[in-house]
């Protein structure tokens, strides 16, 4: 058996430390790892139960619906009166619309003729200055 000299003793040292270090960054990695997978988790279990709260106030709104509350009369006519003016404003709003969308396409016809007329009234001269060349 030989003894080490220092160079290879220097070599030696080098390649624990650098095996050391080896093992530290693929701890700290799979740490992160497991901690990234534990944070996954949490976070699907946290969007399940948003979802299932979503679904329960989702079925309470729908049973409220299904089974409406009986209103004084009074409070029964402002409810309807109330459904009526929301329907009228409603129309209003969809004939206002349509009235728009009318005198906007007439507008752009209009406009349309008028460019369509004065290309014509630009042919018809250039075609009576062809003409007076010939």
């Amino acid at each position: 058996m030989t003894i080490p000299t220092i160079p290879d003793q220097m070599f030696i040292l080098i390649l624990v430390i650098i095996l050391a270090l080896v093992i530290i960054i693929i701890v700290f990695q799979w740490r992160k790892v497991a901690q990234a997978k534990t944070s996954v988790a949490m976070l699907d279990k946290e969007i399940q139960l948003k979802k299932m709260s979503m679904v329960e106030k989702d079925i309470e709104s729908k049973r409220l619906m299904d089974n409406p509350i009986p209103l004084p009369q009074d409070q029964q006519d402002s409810l309807k009166a109330i459904r009526q003016s929301t329907t009228d404003v409603r129309n209003e709003i969809g004939y206002l619309h349509s009235e728009i969308n009318e005198r906007l396409a007439r507008l752009e016809a209009q406009t349309e003729q008028k460019k369509l007329e004065k290309m014509l009234k630009e042919i018809e001269a250039k075609e009576k200055k062809l003409n007076k060349q010939k």
